[in-house]
């Protein structure tokens, strides 16, 4: 598997293809059409590499990620959706899942591009 992750996140890189995806509405979609097995076990790898990813991230601007820190930063944004998944919602998350169907994210800041 190449590494597709910048150096350190090594755990992160069977996750990547699922859950480093662009756009708030992609990632709330993936929250809804992921099970709780595989939320739980992306949501245990990267609790532990959030803080180091978040302090990579942040020595830089937005505009000047590289390929692989961008796919760091889209695993960061969905890992948002999925610790509410996981974190609060837990075995009622596919309750709030059909209520989410109906409240469809438009825009978003974390989309916006600088």
């Amino acid at each position: 598997m190449p590494n597709t992750l910048p150096p350190g996140f090594a755990a992160l890189e069977p996750f990547a293809e699922r859950f480093a995806i662009a756009g708030t509405a992609n990632r709330a979609q993936l929250r809804s059409d992921t099970t709780p097995e595989e939320r739980q076990a992306y949501h245990d790898v990267m609790k532990d590499l959030l803080a180091p990813a978040l302090d990579l991230l942040d020595t830089k601007k937005l505009d000047a990620f590289d390929a692989a820190e961008q796919r760091l930063m889209n695993m960061t944004l969905s890992f948002a959706h999925i610790a509410l998944a996981v974190e609060v919602q837990g075995p009622d998350e596919a309750k709030h899942a059909k209520l989410r169907a109906h409240m469809k994210i438009v825009r978003s800041t974390a989309d916006a591009v600088s």
